[in-house]
């Protein structure tokens, strides 16, 4: 997978957040993306990732096998990764097998485990059965980070990826990222070095802010 952006912007009303972002996000690499608290980070990555329109350039997203290129619609680039964020929600009426197994149906999981495996891996087993809405901040960020490490996708993209794990979570973040998101492009908005310290390459967003228009 390759997603290229181009002369990318996105403002609000008059306010850019950011312009002129031309960047080439390769298969097998990671990025971060860093800036300071409410600069726009988490707003450049969904962008990479076609979750919201840009307001100015292009983005473009292809699969590349070794016989052929082919180009993905922007408004089809979710079928094709998958994002764990602080913003997004979980279904807490349903328990995290009945979770896991809702989203199966729509982005498989990687074909190397199950979901009680899954579930033994992110030290989740023993409350498989309870629902989502009793777990405390850590557990459910446990289930946000399986949802996106397992999904079965070229692309991975991490928002904040350690909130509200403490040291055994960390630990076990880093763990997944190195034992099943190798081959994959990453992308982690972050300012924690605990959370992107893996990354090869890094972007400021400071790096393409330019006012108001």
């Amino acid at each position: 997978m390759k997603i290229s952006l181009t002369k990318a912007g996105k403002r609000y009303n008059r306010d850019w957040i950011f312009r002129n972002f031309s960047y080439d996000f390769s298969a097998g690499q990671s990025y971060a993306i860093t800036g300071p608290n409410g600069s726009g980070k988490s707003t450049l990555l969904q962008a990479i990732g076609g979750a919201i329109v840009l307001s100015e350039g292009e983005a473009i997203y292809q699969r590349i096998t070794p016989t052929n290129v082919v180009t993905i619609e922007p408004d089809l680039a979710y079928r094709h990764l998958s994002i764990a964020a602080p913003y997004l929600e979980l279904i807490e009426e349903m328990n995290v097998t009945e979770f896991l197994g809702f989203h199966q149906q729509f982005k498989p999981f990687i074909p190397s485990v199950t979901i009680p495996q899954i579930l033994q891996i992110v030290g989740l087993e023993k409350a498989a059965q309870k629902q989502i809405r009793y777990y405390s901040s850590g557990m459910k960020q446990r289930v946000k980070l399986a949802q996106a490490i397992f999904s079965e996708v070229p692309v991975v993209l991490l928002d904040e990826p350690c909130t509200n794990l403490d040291a055994e979570g960390i630990a076990l973040y880093q763990r997944m990222i190195a034992e099943y998101c190798g081959q994959r492009l990453m992308l982690v908005s972050s300012n924690d070095l605990t959370e992107y310290g893996f990354c090869s390459k890094q972007i400021n967003i400071m790096d393409y802010k330019t006012g108001k228009a």
